[in-house]
């Protein structure tokens, strides 16, 4: 069995002053049929009772309401009626526009209105009679006209829903965005924090447990001269950081970004680091160097080139690392090989995130990137880092540098 459900609270109000309205009417009289019905003046309150508890659903059950208050207003009419009771039968066909289903929200205003008709020219063919026309006025005021108001408020209410849910929505995408951009941010400072420092941090701890495991002052000196190097250039790299951070603003100027005319300077860099593990260091660059490179490309081949140098220096066996420059209208190709084994003395504890750094850097700019063993044809292995960067349209070589 359902329980009907609690009324609210304007409902109560609602029907309790509608029935203390129509009481005083009737105390003082003022009945609507008055001399038309054969009655006691008391069967007026009997509808009147039955539409004031109907008022107690009109938000709860509409549409149970609506066919109350009908029966109800016709049984009024056999009674020497109450001008209360036909104000809240208007009242909930208003409800039951503005609170009922949106079924029931399309019909009752279409049925007010044939009902209307069809009351009208009925009287007019039973009496044959204009007064007829003014009682079907009259009737389409108690019907047609509150069943279109509640139309109109609700149309009015749905409207200001949507704009609020579209609000909603709109601040909920905001978010997101925001997250985002604070998530992407987070990431590229991530990674070039990454590559502008781990070269440096790496090259100390190797030098460090080379001064500590070899009882050599000649390779002690050596490797405190190199760890001095990296922790001045490191430091630097930090400060320089830090400052673009802060300094950063809507005024400020673009930091200038490395390219690819720095990777002498990367590999000088690395032969001084990697002298004492056996590594040497070649570039191979068979690009038009006068070609103009998009911005976000070259940084990413740069940026590339330096982390896998730093993964070389602490993973790569005695041996030649060969880096490896190559384009063509469309792409611009980064190779770095590197021996693949053993190695001998010390090593540098590795995460992971250099991999991952590169691998967004490349996917960022819809590159392809592979990484990992190789065969030498010798039976040998190497391993090897290979980016395609592809290049805008717009710079497909028209320009110069």
């Amino acid at each position: 069995m359902t329980a009907i459900p609690r009324p609210h609270r304007d409902d109560v109000l609602i029907a309790v002053a509608g029935f203390l309205g129509g009481l005083l009417l009737w105390s003082l009289g003022l009945d609507t049929h008055d001399g038309q019905s054969s009655g006691p003046r008391t069967l007026a309150l009997l509808p009147l009772a039955v539409m004031s508890g109907a008022e107690l659903l009109r938000r709860t059950m509409p549409n149970t309401a609506l066919t109350i208050g009908c029966l109800t207003i016709l049984a009024d009419e056999f009674t020497p009626g109450n001008i209360a009771t036909i104000a809240m039968f208007t009242d909930l066909v208003y409800a039951a526009v503005l609170y009922g289903t949106p079924a029931a929200a399309r019909r009752v205003p279409a049925v007010s209105m044939v009902a209307t008709a069809a009351v009208t020219v009925t009287l007019l063919v039973i009496f044959q009679d204009a007064e007829a026309v003014l009682f079907g006025l009259f009737f389409g005021v108690l019907t047609v006209a509150p069943a279109w108001t509640g139309v109109s408020v609700r149309t009015h209410r749905d409207a200001a829903e949507a704009a609020h849910l579209r609000a909603e929505q709109t601040a909920l995408l905001a978010e997101v965005d925001r997250t985002q951009a604070v998530t992407a941010e987070r990431a590229r400072m991530a990674r070039e924090l990454h590559d502008l420092v781990a070269g440096h941090l790496s090259a100390i701890a190797i030098h460090s447990t080379a001064a500590l495991s070899i009882d050599d002052p000649k390779t002690s000196r050596d490797a405190l001269g190199v760890i001095r190097e990296n922790s001045v250039e490191g430091l630097a790299e930090m400060r320089r950081l830090i400052g673009l951070l802060r300094e950063r603003g809507d005024d400020a100027e673009p930091a200038a970004a490395p390219t690819l005319a720095g990777v002498d300077a990367l590999l000088d860099q690395a032969r001084t680091n990697g002298a004492s593990s056996g590594l040497e260091f070649t570039l191979t660059d068979t690009r038009d160097t006068d070609l103009r490179l998009p911005a976000p490309v070259e940084l990413a081949a740069y940026r590339i080139i330096q982390e896998s140098l730093t993964n070389a220096l602490k993973h790569a066996s005695p041996g030649e690392v060969r880096v490896a420059l190559g384009r063509d209208k469309r792409l611009l190709t980064v190779r770095i090989t590197s021996p693949y084994g053993d190695r001998p003395g010390p090593r540098a504890p590795g995460s992971g995130a250099g991999l991952v750094g590169m691998r967004e850097r490349v996917a960022l700019l819809d590159g392809e990137f592979r990484s990992g063993p190789v065969s030498t044809g010798d039976g040998g292995k190497n391993w090897q880092v290979r980016a395609e960067l592809p290049l805008d349209e717009g710079d497909e070589g028209n320009g110069k540098a």
